[in-house]
Parts: structure tokens; sequence; C-alpha cells
């Protein structure tokens, strides 16, 4: 029986439909999901911010243990350079060299006529393949195109170094039995293994897959999610059933990949209901011991601070001491160094004692007694929780509501008796000011972090 590739362009396709950039973590689960269940290659999108995207697809590289990962090389030497520089460590590192075939796209998107066209086809593949061993070679609108110039391009990036060819109906106007057709021709006229990416607009995704696999196919590109495309849990439920009458099989993992797809779906769905005009406050990477004093800057104003350059200083310093034990650092690690290194002011307020109640019956009440230069004050609040109700205390404390911007909670070590580190930003006349406490005791450390910021808002206060 014969064996067939499946390539999940998921996170590409996402990216090449204008969604809002899923955070790092997502798309490194994604991927780590997308392997378990058996594709044979995960697509990453084409690099737009050179140092984010080369740490996080270094990253995903590093942690997807089967699959093979390919990158989008570009039109240049200079963009496949460094796409292959985001493929280090991979386990089989792949570059796809994707130019149109189609006279409509070469003439109005690429100003190129066809000889034209087939050089540039030749040069990038073979810059390629100078910096990795498997180079694709993807034919845009390929079903819009002569079959003749179709088969001169993909024989112009074999003879190149291409290592397989991909024809897409970017159109979505292909019958089964055309795409078959194309694909046994193609067959015919070259050597390497011919994949398809098909278009559901007209809902003949499976159809047009099946038929392409049958006529000699030798890869399909899926999606788990993505407008047009061939969906990998339809696919895999189509092949599953018509696969031994079709001669062919694949490596997917049917079990895993209905267990699986579920939680995917649900990640990329909550992910598209955020707000997209929510700070950025996740933990994708962007920072490293080579990052410049100027792009930190730029990292704390992209969280919505606004610090002097002193203060950027100190958390440049501080950045590059923790870089010395991490070789990237993420928004949440420069959220806490912004909070404890900078802004440091003279304690206005000072936590003296606090008193609580928990109960799953009754709202959680707490008392807390504040130090204010001198002078003591009391408050009581009632809340869901004992952070809620401590939080809703310190204000009746001073008498002020600020808005709670964000608030986050760490372990910092590891045991029943870890330490927990929180961090509180507030926000006042629009701006934020961050406050970290550390405690084995999750809610005092939540105090002192809200006392903290207070603490900025009091002195910037008093110097106005």
């Amino acid at each position: 029986m014969r064996k067939i590739s499946v390539v999940d362009c998921t996170l590409r396709k996402l990216s090449e439909n204008g969604s809002r950039g899923l955070l790092f973590r997502e798309k490194l689960a994604i991927s780590i999901g997308i392997d378990r269940f058996g594709a044979d290659v995960i697509e990453l999108p084409g690099i737009r911010n050179t140092k984010e995207d080369g740490i996080i697809f270094r990253t995903i590289s590093q942690s997807v243990k089967n699959a093979c990962i390919a990158i989008p090389a570009g039109t240049s030497r200079e963009e496949a350079e460094l796409a292959a520089s985001c493929l280090k460590g991979a386990h089989h590192p792949r570059l796809i060299v994707s130019l149109p075939v189609s006279t409509v796209q070469m003439e109005y998107l690429y100003h190129m006529k066809a000889p034209v066209m087939l050089e540039k086809i030749r040069d990038q593949v073979r810059t390629s393949r100078e910096l990795c061993e498997d180079v694709e070679f993807e034919a845009l609108d390929a079903t819009r195109c002569d079959v003749s110039f179709l088969i001169q391009a993909c024989s112009a990036a074999e003879s190149s170094g291409a290592t397989c060819v991909t024809v897409c109906d970017d159109a979505g106007i292909m019958m089964p039995e055309e795409f078959a057709s194309l694909v046994r021709s193609l067959k015919a006229a070259i050597g390497v293994p011919v994949n398809v990416k098909v278009s559901d607009s007209i809902s003949l995704a499976v159809a047009d897959a099946l038929a392409s696999v049958q006529a000699g196919g030798d890869g399909v590109k899926v999606c788990i999610k993505g407008s047009d495309s061939l969906d990998i849990d339809s696919f895999a439920r189509a092949l599953k059933t018509k696969g031994e009458q079709l001669g062919v099989s694949c490596n997917l993992k049917y079990t895993e990949l209905h267990h699986d797809i579920e939680s995917l779906v649900k990640k990329m769905q909550s992910h598209d209901e955020k707000d997209d005009n929510l700070p950025f406050t996740d933990s994708a990477v962007f920072l490293d011991s080579e990052s410049t004093i100027k792009q930190v800057g730029e990292a704390v104003k992209s969280l919505g601070y606004d610090l002097s350059n002193e203060d950027i200083g100190r958390v440049y310093e501080a950045l590059m001491r923790l870089c010395e034990q991490k070789s990237s650092i993420g928004s949440k690690e420069l959220e806490a160094i912004v909070a404890s290194t900078a802004m440091q002011v003279p304690a206005t307020f000072r936590l003296v004692s606090y008193v609580g109640t928990m109960s799953n019956k009754v709202n959680s009440v707490t008392s807390v007694i504040l130090d204010r230069k001198g002078e003591i004050t009391s408050g009581t609040g009632t809340g869901n929780g004992p952070i809620d109700s401590a939080f809703t205390a310190i204000e009746q404390c001073i008498g002020h509501h600020y808005e709670l911007d964000d608030f986050q909670i760490q372990a910092v070590t590891e045991g029943r008796e870890s330490l927990g580190s929180t961090l509180v930003r507030l926000r006042s006349n629009g701006k934020l000011y961050s406050g970290n406490g550390i405690s084995s005791d999750i809610v005092g450390a939540s105090i002192r972090a809200y006392i903290n910021a207070l603490n900025k808002i009091a002195y910037e206060e008093s110097q106005k």
C-alpha cells in the first residue's frame, strides 16, 4: 500500500488570512499537537518580525520531534538565509519557494513574463538548496495556468534542486477529474514527489484530494482551521474509509487526531474572541541578550508603560542579568522586571497587617491596616475571594478606586511551600503603574504588589 504525506499548513494559513497573530504558547501548543497526531510536515508562516519570529520558530523547530518543519523562503537570498537560520535545530528542515505560474499572478502581482518567472524559480530554488537539503517548489495558482507551462516551471524547479513540488488550486475551480488529470500529467513529466493544495470554496476539497491521490499524488496539504481549506479531520475520515480501496495510507493517528483536534480548534477559537485592542501581555518571546536598549524601550512601551530614560536603563540592566540565566525573555518576565526595577520610589503606604476570612458559602471578608507616613488607616472589604476583598479593603483605606488593569500570579519555586510572585497593574489618568510582591502567602504577596503600585502613583502625584 502506497503511503502519502500529510502537510499541515494551519499556522501559515492563519497568518496569510490576516488573523490576529497567535501568541507564542499557542503556536507552540498547536505545533506539538499537530506533531503528536502524525502530520508529516508542519508549515510555519513567513517571517515578519525578524527577532521575535526567529526565536519563536527556532523554539518550535527544536520542540517538534517527528514532523518536518517548513518555512517560506521568500523571493530573495536574504529572505532565504533568514528562513534557514530559523530552522536550526529542526529534526527535518524544509524551505518553501512559493511563486505563481498563472499569467494573471505573474504579470499583475510580480510584473514578470513567463521566461523571467522561470529564471526566478530556478534562482530561488537553487539558492534555497544551498541553504537546506529539502526544498519544496509551490506552484501558486497552478490550476489557472497552461499545463505545459506548469510542467516547465516544475521541471525548472526540479533541475535546480527542488525535492518536491506542490500544485495549488488558489482559485478553487478544479473538479476532481480535472485535478486527477493535472496530477497524472505532472507525474509523467517530473521525478520528484507531487503534492496538492486543494480549495474548498465550492465544497470539493475532499473529493479533489482523493482524486489527486488516486492519480498518483504523493501528498496533501490540510488545515485544522482556515478559510476555504481542506479540513484535516474531514480528509482523515475520508482516507480512513476509502484508503484501502485507493491503495494508499498515511501516518495520521486517527485516535489522537480525534482527541486533540477539538482542543486545538477551541484554542484558536478562544484566540479569535480576544479583543484586538488589549495590550500584549502574554508570554510571547521577543527579547534576548542581543537586544538593544532601544528595542527594550520599544517592548516596554508596547506593554503600555511610559518610563523615563533612567528607568528604561534600569530595566535594560536587569534584563541583561536575567539573560545570563535564560536564552530569551517573554513579556510576563519583562512585566516583572518593570515592576521590580522601574519607578522605585519612597514608600507612602506601608502594610501593617491584614486579616481575612474565606468560605465557599459566603463572600470573603478582609480587613487591612496601612501606615501612611505615620498615620494609621484601616479598611474592610468583601469580595469574590480573599484577594478581591483585600483590594477592596485597600481602596477603603486610601479612599480612592484605581482601575485594575492586570493581575498575574506565578510560582517562583516548587513544592507545597513555594514562593508566589504577583504582579499588579493599576491605571491612573491613563498611565500604567506596576507593582510586584513575593511571599509564600499569595494573598500577602498580592497586597504588597498592590501597595507597591500604589506608592508609585502617590509619589508621582506628589511631584506634580
